[in-house]
């Protein structure tokens, strides 16, 4: 069954960058194609029994309207797994991402809703991305991992990397991963293995004004303007007001808790949580001045189980990948938030906790979604759910 070419009609885009098409019955997940098409593939994943199939499209027999020439030479099958979506166009990688989270909201929240996806610059698509964790293979030379493997294709330039980052693809290291990091203020930064190798400790990112200290290989977004982008979404949807207190979950650094602490004032108080130690030290730096934003060391889970966040008129939450899940939406409830403003980079995850949110009387009142992620099948979502009672009255 591996290695066998089929051809295959190809049905709607599915949330992973991939397409769905049938064979025989069985669906087939098909990478590097369009909905629309008519391809030649090769079957790089199941066996006769297997429940479907993943595939790789080889040769394209009849193009969709939004295919273009891939501009990265690792891209395509058996290339870089990084990038989902070089051979489409933008506008159509716009529509494709929103097709995702308007479907990932049905299946698992019931919820149909037509969904625009913004872009946050009108650029090209490439050179956007400020953070790179390069692996390191048998010989020492960096690269990007196959699609589902790990397999490192060695990459001399990456197409999507922003032109001030580090090079360090020249070199042979004999680290396991290479991080390569430009922050906004210039600061270039290389990390091998966790131990800062070239450049300052700390990357200093400016967003609004302010300035975050990010050390090292440590979180921050990777499009130069998702970090504004995000602030402000967050901040339109909570509408936050002098006096009132907030909680901010999985927060990082204290980009969201810097700018809600602002709004609330010296009379109201935000409450920051995070348990990565290295995230802790910077936010601590990094709301110093605000003495109104109460920073705990705690895993989210724990902090709310156990009473340290309290309660609040508004809650802001940004969840690793694999989402809040039901238990912390339940804590978050009983905190009794007007409002919950939500931060996604997965939109399954998001669907999951929305209808978990659905379950406690909280509805989706609002949801933005941002490609964030060029040429990839990655989307930020910002999402806001109220009280139902509040929303009728």
């Amino acid at each position: 069954m591996i290695g066998d070419v089929v051809e295959l009609d190809v049905g709607p885009i599915a949330h992973g960058g991939h397409c769905v098409a049938r064979l025989e019955g069985r669906v087939v997940f098909v990478r590097h194609t369009l909905p629309g098409e008519r391809v030649r593939a090769v079957i790089t994943d199941g066996t006769d029994t297997s429940r479907f199939l993943r595939a790789d499209a080889v040769e394209v027999l009849d193009a969709a309207a939004g295919r273009v020439d891939s501009r990265c030479g690792y891209a395509g099958p058996g290339g870089c797994g990084g990038c989902d979506f070089q051979h489409v166009g933008l506008a159509t990688q716009h529509r494709l991402l929103g097709d995702v989270v308007r479907e990932q909201l049905l299946r698992l929240a019931g919820i149909d809703r037509e969904v625009a996806v913004e872009a946050p610059d009108d650029g090209d698509g490439l050179g956007w991305r400020t953070r790179v964790a390069w692996a390191v293979d048998g010989d020492g030379r960096t690269g990007l991992r196959k699609h589902r493997s790990h397999d490192v294709v060695p990459i001399e330039h990456c197409p999507i990397a922003h032109p001030s980052l580090p090079e360090v693809t020249g070199e042979r290291w004999s680290a396991g991963r290479v991080d390569a990091v430009v922050s906004s203020e210039g600061d270039a930064i290389v990390v091998a293995d966790e131990e800062t190798v070239r450049g300052r400790r700390h990357a200093r990112e400016s967003v609004r004004g302010r300035t975050f200290r990010v050390t090292g290989s440590g979180f921050w977004q990777v499009h130069p303007r998702a970090a504004e982008v995000l602030a402000e979404a967050v901040l339109a949807m909570v509408v936050p007001r002098t006096g009132e207190r907030i909680a901010d979950l999985y927060s990082g650094v204290g980009l969201f808790t810097a700018f809600l602490a602002e709004a609330v004032g010296p009379d109201g108080a935000v409450v920051s949580v995070e348990s990565e130690a290295g995230a802790v030290r910077d936010a601590r730096r990094n709301l110093h001045d605000l003495p109104q934003a109460r920073i705990i060391d705690d895993r989210v889970e724990r902090a709310l189980r156990t009473g340290k966040v309290g309660s609040c008129d508004a809650v802001v939450l940004d969840p690793p990948r694999s989402g809040a899940k039901a238990r912390v939406v339940r804590e978050i409830v009983e905190l009794g938030p007007s409002r919950v403003v939500y931060v996604a980079c997965d939109p399954a995850a998001l669907a999951r906790d929305v209808a978990s949110f659905g379950e406690h009387g909280y509805e989706l009142a609002d949801l933005r979604a941002y490609a964030l992620f060029p040429m990839t099948h990655h989307v930020e979502c910002v999402a806001l759910l109220r009280r139902s009672s509040d929303l009728t009255r």
